[in-house]
């Protein structure tokens, strides 16, 4: 049994382990992706694939709960020096898109394996239909680009040549993607290392033991946090803004339940899986870490000093129906998942704040927009495909300070490129990149900006990707009196004869001397921007964050020459209504609602759950296509019959139920 102080001896050392990982990767990564913005992850875990040990300095901030286990289990006779690697979304449910490849790697002592040492790091292109392998307009998974089933890529230490051969021929980019790998190769030797000088110090069976009671630790904190709050049920909604080019919203829904210390994350009457490649692959795991993304951003705003691995999720069950968009069936298209998913944090965030209002911040803006560009270097003779930027939004309003802005708060580990770095290895020209005024929801607690950049192409026919684009129609929301925050947007050639907005889309092609603009959301605001102290208002007017016109009509707030006129404000806020509702969720969201209310929704997932998996998406798009100005469950029943009418072949609820 491990006491206290040596617990935390042994903790420290896997921190440091994993650490030493990340540190090895991101000095050799060759992709901009891997060793700039930090799209990766490395772990250590225990026998059974748990993870045990995650960096906090380097990499994705995703995955502490994940575990390797089934992927492992598709592969037999483990040697000293195999590594193995996945990158398919449906085997394993280790990978959530084909970008990630997973590799993991034995470590043994003596015959016995007493560890593995894993992690990701997401490719620049996969192949498939498009630059980068993703655009929410993909259908199937067959268009996002090669995938490999779990299989050995190293064998007793020698590289596998053939199936690095079948990956060059696929993608677009092989030097990039193997470059990646053998740098991932190379941390889970260095964790090898590690994980061999903790069991000479602990022992063999001190490190086993350890490393279970550190995963018991995780879970008691996790559970200590939960009998915190009250018992009790809360049920939050929120939308990406649409689920394909028939642009209707994606809904996702949770019911969250409390007692004592443990909870249930029932997303029952979230959308069926989409036509889209918004579908977020969790093969029904009850504790898949993709699904508890946001659990793990809870409990550590509640608990900065929770050890972070797989011990988390034990207190946690997740129930997400099979055929919905977090639990779909091959081979539904799976590659804008982080798109949902930051949705998914939103959906979670909300219903705890509900349960702990006082503990919770406002929405963060939830859309970490990653832009690809495939272009021409005419002094090299070359075609370039790189990762330019993560475009993210502002943070929610925190109970004590403004959300933070431009970091995206829920996906701040995508690191900034410095423009520099870009320019000099893509033949692009940044015109702007900062923050934008007046885009922080307005609160007590102001929201974060939003993060604006624009670049111009030189070659023609240059071809951009930008992945994540959300929050151009559906708000992130604000609390406690806060408002909901700015819209994203998307322009090329912004204040020119030749200007065209493009909403969501998320792929275009530019011409040379065209100039592409993108604009995250903010961060929700907490509590009511009268409260907002004048002085500080003033200071985001002076900074260039907040204009003179957002003070006085949001916060009430008069200046003149940069100072306050104390008399005007005073009597401005004095006739300024209250702010009222736990949630603000801005025009857009209540029209929509005013239409689809929960009763409506409700009706529509009866519906639709009686049905066979593949009539589902095909129904719910009918039914959005005639409901027109009917309102409520009987709207959504009478626009059912007329898809009923039109379709006679459509399964009734009785039929698929048998």
């Amino acid at each position: 049994m491990f006491d206290k102080m040596t617990l935390q001896v042994l903790a420290n050392h896997a921190r440091a382990a994993a650490e030493n990982m990340a540190h090895t990767l991101h000095r050799t990564a060759h992709s901009a992706f891997v060793k700039e913005t930090q799209d990766f992850t490395v772990m250590l875990m225990d026998r059974a694939g748990d993870t045990f040990a995650v960096p906090m300095d380097l990499g994705a901030t995703w995955y502490p709960g994940l575990t390797y286990g089934r992927a492992i289990a598709m592969i037999d006779d483990y040697r000293p020096g195999d590594v193995a690697f996945t990158n398919d979304p449906y085997s394993g449910h280790v990978a959530t898109h084909a970008p990630d490849t997973h590799l993991w790697k034995p470590v043994f002592v003596g015959d016995e394996i007493v560890a593995w040492t894993g992690g990701h790091i997401h490719n620049t292109d996969m192949g498939g239909a498009v630059p980068a392998s993703l655009s929410r307009s993909l259908t199937e998974i067959h268009q996002e680009g090669i995938r490999f089933p779990p299989m050995k890529l190293v064998k007793e230490g020698a590289i596998d040549e053939q199936i690095l051969r079948i990956m060059s021929t696929n993608v677009r980019k092989p030097d990039l993607n193997i470059g990646d790998i053998k740098a991932l190769i190379g941390a889970l030797n260095t964790g090898e290392r590690k994980v061999r000088a903790m069991v000479e110090r602990f022992g063999r069976q001190g490190f086993v033991e350890g490393v279970a009671a550190l995963l018991d630790q995780a879970e008691a904190q996790a559970r200590d946090i939960l009998r915190a709050m009250p018992d009790g049920e809360w049920i939050f909604a929120d939308y990406a803004d649409e689920d394909s080019d028939h642009a209707n919203p994606c809904r996702l829904k949770l019911t969250l339940r409390i007692r004592g210390d443990e909870a249930v994350l029932d997303f029952t009457g979230s959308d069926p899986q989409l036509g889209s490649s918004l579908n977020v692959p969790s093969g029904g795991d009850p504790r898949h870490t993709i699904l508890l993304v946001g659990v793990y951003y809870v409990l550590y705003t509640l608990n900065p000093k929770i050890l972070l691995n797989t011990g988390l999720t034990r207190p946690f069950r997740c129930i997400a129906p099979e055929g919905s968009v977090l639990n779909p069936v091959a081979p539904a298209a799976v590659g804008m998942r982080s798109l949902t998913c930051a949705r998914l944090r939103s959906v979670i965030f909300g219903a705890f704040s509900q349960a702990v209002p006082e503990r919770m911040p406002a929405a963060p803006a939830g859309n970490n927009c990653i832009v690809n560009v495939m272009t021409r270097n005419e002094r090299t003779k070359t075609t370039v495909i790189a990762a330019v930027n993560p475009v993210v939004g502002g943070g929610g309003g925190m109970p004590h300070r403004d959300g933070t802005n431009g970091s995206g708060a829920d996906a701040a580990y995508l690191r900034n490129t410095p423009i520099e770095i870009t320019e000099t290895e893509v033949p692009v020209e940044f015109v702007r990149y900062g923050l934008a005024q007046d885009s922080g929801g307005p609160g007590r607690w102001r929201g974060g900006l939003a993060t604006q950049m624009a670049f111009r192409v030189f070659a023609p026919d240059s071809r951009i990707t930008a992945r994540n684009r959300d929050r151009s129609f559906f708000r992130p929301w604000g609390v406690l009196g806060g408002h909901a925050a700015g819209l994203s947007d998307m322009v090329i050639n912004p204040g020119t004869p030749e200007e065209r907005r493009l909403g969501n889309i998320d792929t275009a092609v530019l011409q040379p001397g065209d100039v592409l603009e993108i604009r995250s959301a903010g961060g929700g605001g907490r509590g009511d921007p009268m409260a907002r102290e004048p002085w500080r208002v003033a200071q985001d007017v002076a900074r260039g964050q907040v204009s003179a016109a957002s003070a006085a009509r949001d916060y009430g707030v008069v200046l003149w020459d940069g100072k306050v006129d104390e008399a005007a404000t005073a009597a401005r806020r004095a006739v300024a209504p209250k702010a009222g509702g736990h949630f603000h969720f801005g025009p857009e969201r209540d029209g929509f609602e005013a239409q689809w209310t929960p009763a409506a929704y409700d009706r529509l997932t009866a519906i639709l759950a009686a049905l066979p998996i593949h009539w589902r998406f095909f129904t719910k798009t009918e039914i959005f296509r005639r409901i027109g100005v009917r309102v409520g469950a009987a709207g959504v029943d009478a626009a059912f019959a007329e898809v009923c009418a039109r379709f006679p072949d459509l399964p009734r609820p009785a039929e698929a139920a048998e």
